[in-house]
């Protein structure tokens, strides 16, 4: 299995995909527990509820490979992210707190490396690879970071998520007339809740690659999942609540077209 797949595009945006992908190498699929053999904390559909930004022009990179082998959204040094629980490289609990593995399956330091060296690393080179392709042919380039988790985790956040979950490292990832630009949007519209800079504040990639001195601009948005598709198992698709999502999901990448 490749470790990622990527569609060229036209526009200098590159739409990122970390956590749809739900291949597993041999070590972690004998070692999943049973909790963790429906892959739970898996970004599901996110390619699907996105499919329109391929006809925009938008460039696209999938992660192919689930994050219970390596978190593409993680630091290559497993530093922490947020002072609040959360999981890392080599996730080793479910958002809820239960264990991925089962005891003395968990994936050894060897093959662990071996998924930092030939996942993690071909998807970040990726990324690296297209911004600079875009920057030298248009000037700047976008990345939009795209996400979902379950709508209720009390181990992650109080009471219910907000539908949409904008981030951008508290105004370090990208400039403020971007950052205004995809608020008005969210304003503008009365169906979804949102909020900037919450809980979810962007990741490692938005924080890693959002450099607006160097005209390089980076936002993440994390959406509750109950507003697409079943947040139980099988985790089905609801297209009558993507058909009622997709419309603001459009305007949010026109807007951020708009810099």
């Amino acid at each position: 299995m490749k470790p990622y797949s990527f569609t060229a595009g036209t526009l200098p945006l590159l739409v990122s995909i970390p956590h749809a992908g739900t291949a597993l190498t041999p070590e972690v699929e004998q070692g999943l527990s049973d909790a963790a053999k429906a892959l739970p904390d898996t970004d599901w559909h996110i390619p699907q509820l996105y499919d329109f930004v391929g006809e925009m022009g938008a460039n696209i990179l999938v992660g192919n490979y689930s994050r219970f082998v390596i978190d593409l959204n993680r630091p290559p040094d497993n530093a922490a992210l947020y002072t609040t629980a959360t999981t890392g490289l080599y996730p080793e609990t479910l958002f809820d707190g239960t264990p991925v593995f089962t005891p003395g399956m968990t994936p050894d330091a060897a093959a662990r490396q071996r998924y930092l060296e030939t996942i993690w690393t071909p998807y970040h080179q990726k990324i690296a690879q297209e911004l600079a392709r875009m920057k030298q042919q248009f000037g700047y380039a976008l990345l939009f970071d795209a996400h979902s988790i379950a709508s209720v985790i009390p181990r992650l956040f109080d009471g219910k998520l907000p539908d949409l979950n904008l981030g951008t490292n508290d105004g370090a990832s990208c400039d403020e007339l971007i950052t205004q630009g995809l608020m008005q949007v969210c304003q503008a519209q009365k169906a979804f809740n949102w909020v900037l800079n919450g809980r979810f504040k962007g990741g490692y990639i938005t924080r890693a690659y959002g450099r607006p001195q160097e005209s390089q601009y980076a936002v993440q948005l994390e959406l509750a999942q109950c507003n697409y598709m079943d947040e139980a198992p099988p985790y089905g698709w609801r297209g009558d609540r993507a058909a009622s999502l997709q419309p603001l999901l459009k305007d949010i990448i026109a807007a951020l077209l708009r810099r």
